[in-house]
């Protein structure tokens, strides 16, 4: 009997262990990702937005001043003197030069695969709660076990 309830104590643990160390770990980590696609999407939809704006307001090939974000939300006052090429970020740490029609068409592009990306870790982090949930419920069943055993 004692035996059955030491094997039992070491199983609860092993669970309690996988738990916190595997799944929740994973769960953040996949978490953490989706969170810096989601921020990736919106910054290329705020590009989209200037350039949209740039094209209405007819000031494509036009000199420009704008606030630069050097972080921290310190902002400096920019000059840009031909608005004609954009410096997208085609990824990978690489910039390259594009009008403002080849821009949205790549901006579009890159959040239409980005938005997939995003729903591939929303889909893997429903998985991993689900587990979560399910170990959850197994640990309350041997604790119940456990304490019907030891009463």
């Amino acid at each position: 009997m004692a035996g059955d309830i030491h094997k039992l104590n070491e199983k609860i643990l092993k669970y309690e262990e996988f738990l916190n160390e595997t799944l929740r770990s994973d769960l953040n980590r996949i978490v953490t990702c989706r969170d810096e696609v989601c921020k990736q999407i919106s910054d290329y939809l705020q590009l989209r937005n200037i350039v949209e704006s740039l094209q209405i307001t007819d000031q494509i090939d036009k000199p420009m001043k704008t606030l630069m974000n050097l972080g921290s939300d310190f902002y400096v006052q920019a000059f840009v003197p031909d608005t004609s090429k954009i410096c997208v970020n085609v990824g990978l740490g690489y910039y390259t030069e594009l009008t403002a029609d080849e821009a949205l068409i790549f901006i579009e592009r890159r959040v239409n695969s980005l938005k997939e990306i995003s729903n591939k870790f929303t889909q893997e982090s429903v998985k991993i709660k689900a587990h979560i949930r399910m170990v959850l419920e197994g640990l309350r069943e041997l604790q119940l076990i456990d304490n019907e055993a030891t009463s």
